[in-house]
């Protein structure tokens, strides 16, 4: 089935970035997706299968130097910033905005993950687009 079937109607009906980021369903999923996603760019980078964890910190630093901290309120906690880029990485993966090879390349393009976790935030913030 497409990701546009009934596997993941859960997804839709998000009408503004502001949405997608406070959306604590999309960051339950984004946590498993995005430790996919990194897995993967340490899996490369050491030639054999790890899975790997992403801090909730590098999340929350890459949001902010993509700029999307200005979405969320303005007493938003480090782990609800953490929150916030695991659901919008999910719903631009869930939005055929970003595919999974794409993530997994531009996070590996940068030594440092938070670097890489920025750029891959900074290309969803600049695709994505809604209704």
């Amino acid at each position: 089935m497409s990701k546009h079937g009934k596997v993941v109607r859960f997804a839709w009906g998000r009408r503004s970035l502001s949405e997608v980021l406070i959306d604590h369903s999309l960051a339950s999923l984004g946590d498993s997706y995005i430790n996919f996603v990194y897995s993967l760019v340490v899996s490369n980078r050491r030639t054999k299968p790890s899975g790997t964890k992403v801090k909730g910190s590098m999340l929350a630093e890459a949001l902010r130097k993509a700029g999307l901290r200005g979405y969320l309120p303005s007493r938003t906690s480090r782990h609800s910033l953490a929150d916030a880029a695991e659901a919008l990485i999910l719903y631009a993966w869930l939005s055929n905005c970003v595919s999974l090879d794409e993530g997994v390349a531009i996070i590996a393009k940068e030594e440092d993950p938070v670097k890489g976790l920025s750029q891959l935030l900074t290309v969803i913030k600049n695709r994505i687009t809604f209704p």
